[in-house]
């Protein structure tokens, strides 16, 4: 029987015998002596086989190699003093192996080096395919380990502070308008129907709010059949609540809560209370974002009231066009930033261009508050327009203003890219700042341009203000998202609770009285017998961990993730099967690949 870990071995374990389990991370041979690193999930201790001292162990310790898996019995003794490793938790101790049982050894060579003493240089689709070595690593060990601490930390808050309970709701459900496209599942003792995989429990918390369940949470699993990017999968899991009678402040708060205690558990962090409040409006406005990364001061500045009768026809035609000006103002610019950069072809173009934006136009401020820039806009600015601009911006000699002139949309979106990129590139960000804000206030609605009609900007339950319900066209949303250093990691809402009010959402959208009832006529049935006030909120859980273990993509800390084709290198999933199974499923496929090029 195990009677340790090996990362849990410390001095105050010497001149006990223990028997370890675990994988050989690297054997040395010194002149005889054989020394072993046995690795578990907790970390690496040395082993000891001296045929002298521990003869019985001699002979298999000669025969390990790189990943068996063995079984150990010894004695844990101070390692002298030459030998100390201050650098291992395990370094003041070493283990003299009285008996080395090979437990199964390595039939195949190793696609790639699995010992923590190696670097980490191995190709992404490698580690996928191989993914049950990948997570013996000792970096993916951690943010396994990590992931479980944050979820254990959830689960004693919300369960043992604030009288939550988990429920789990269904996985097959029916699929609904809205969001990104549904997987479905068609059902073979109901021919041509089908299930659809959930992109969230939302209508069922909802439900269990009208049950009296007034404080729910699950660790969810959602599945969305969408593009995806480094920190997105086709399923994914979320951490779901959903609260009755309490107020979006009581909500806010305690959410706060949360996240203060997952980082004071898991990182041992204080995060200073309250989290800063940004409306969207303001979002938007300041940083051309409503996912703003705080941690840096460079900030836009509306200028369309300025420039909006110049000569220059690039800003006054965008302004009357019903569109804006903005500058991005750069302390210092002028010694970091070259021309050929802003024109076509330089990074800060193609940066721009990505979002839309047809160019940039800049100003370059010098000694004296002189304006030097290429192109047309110094000629069509008065004296008193430059001034007003210098002073606007409050730029000084040395500043360089980044402009965007067009449409509010890639305004904002041109000139948010450009704040990040020259925050980055000017080391204006600091990386161990942790800096969370909310936003609030969004809009109900967006404009769908491909469909020519409103869509919910989060989901059509979202309440909008009680005052803005007459207009429900231009009304704001009672939401929030939870920004984490330019990243969202949560949003939620309070929610619709009376019939009439999401009928009225719902004719906004484009829903008709049928396709409504057709779809929700169980949610709205429900509203009709003594639904309370509610809200809740749901945390990309995934995306959180990925933060917090500081790396850059949510595949590091899932144990078996897809890649960003959606494809399982591991299992070779998504594959075909059988006509037999589609056959009793009454379906056919009409993919017809394309023809390869002779």
């Amino acid at each position: 029987m195990r009677t340790n870990y090996c990362g849990d071995l410390r001095g105050q374990h010497i001149g006990q015998t223990v028997t370890l389990y675990g994988w050989v991370d690297r054997r040395r041979d010194h002149g005889g002596v054989i020394f072993i690193d046995l690795r578990d999930r907790t970390g690496t201790v040395q082993i000891v086989s001296d045929p002298q001292r521990t003869p019985d162990s001699a002979e298999n310790a000669h025969s390990l190699r790189s990943e068996y898996v063995v079984k150990v019995v010894g004695k844990v003794s101070q390692r002298p003093p030459e030998s100390l490793n201050p650098k291992l938790p395990t370094g003041e101790i070493e283990i003299y192996a009285d008996a080395i049982e090979v437990l199964n050894s390595v039939k195949k060579q190793l696609p790639f080096q699995v010992s923590t003493t190696e670097a980490e240089n191995v190709r992404e689709d490698l580690r996928l395919k191989y993914r049950y070595l990948d997570l013996r690593k000792e970096r993916m060990s951690a943010n396994l380990q990590l992931r479980h601490q944050v979820v254990k930390a959830i689960r004693h808050f919300l369960e043992d502070e604030q009288n939550f309970m988990e429920i789990e709701t269904p996985i097959l459900t029916r699929s609904t308008p809205e969001g990104a496209r549904d997987y479905l599942v068609p059902s073979r003792v109901n021919p041509g129907e089908w299930y659809a995989l959930p992109q969230s429990p939302q209508l069922f918390k909802q439900l269990l709010m009208v049950s009296g369940c007034d404080r729910y949470y699950q660790i969810a699993r959602c599945f969305r059949d969408e593009d995806l990017r480094a920190d997105r999968q086709p399923e994914f899991t979320q951490l779901d609540m959903e609260m009755s009678f309490m107020s979006q402040d009581e909500i806010i708060e305690l959410n706060e809560a949360l996240i203060c205690h997952i980082f004071k558990v898991v990182k041992n962090i204080d995060l200073p209370r309250p989290f800063p409040r940004l409306t969207y409006a303001e979002a938007m406005d300041r940083y051309g974002s409503d996912r703003p990364d705080t941690r840096f001061d460079l900030e836009l500045v509306d200028v369309s009231d300025i420039v909006q009768d110049s000569g220059f026809k690039v800003f006054s035609g965008a302004v009357a066009s019903g569109g804006m000006v903005k500058v991005l103002p750069i302390p210092n610019g002028n010694d970091t930033i070259s021309n050929v950069r802003i024109k076509p072809k330089g990074d800060l173009f193609e940066e721009a261009a990505a979002a839309g934006a047809k160019g940039i136009a800049y100003i370059r401020v010098r000694e004296d508050n002189q304006i030097d820039t290429i192109g047309a806009i110094k000629d069509n600015l008065t004296e008193a327009q430059k001034e007003e601009l210098l002073t606007k911006t409050k730029a000084k000699p040395g500043h360089l203003l980044l402009f965007g002139a067009g449409d509010t949309a890639t305004v904002n979106k041109s000139l948010d890219r450009l704040r990040l990129l020259v925050g980055k590139e000017l080391g204006l960000i600091d990386e161990n700042k942790i800096n969370l804000v909310w936003i609030t206030q969004f809009p109900m609605f967006e404009w769908n341009a491909d469909e020519k009609r409103l869509e919910a900007l989060h989901h059509p339950f979202t309440a909008p203000y009680p005052e803005d319900i007459d207009n429900l066209k231009t009304a704001r949303a009672q939401a929030y998202d939870l920004v984490y250093n330019g990243i969202e990691v949560g949003g939620g809402s309070l929610r619709i609770y009376q019939k009439d009010i999401q009928e009225k959402v719902f004719a906004t959208i484009g829903l008709s009285t049928e396709e409504a009832d057709n779809k929700f006529g169980f949610l709205l049935e429900a509203f009709e017998y003594g639904t309370p006030p509610h809200g809740g909120i749901a945390y990309g859980l995934d995306r959180l961990v990925m933060l917090l273990a500081g790396e850059e993509s949510i595949r590091d800390v899932i144990a078996f993730p897809k890649t960003q084709q959606a494809s399982c290198l591991l299992t070779d999933a998504p594959a075909t099967v059988d006509k037999k199974q589609l056959q009793e499923l009454y379906i056919s496929s009409t993919y017809k690949p394309k023809q390869k090029e002779v």
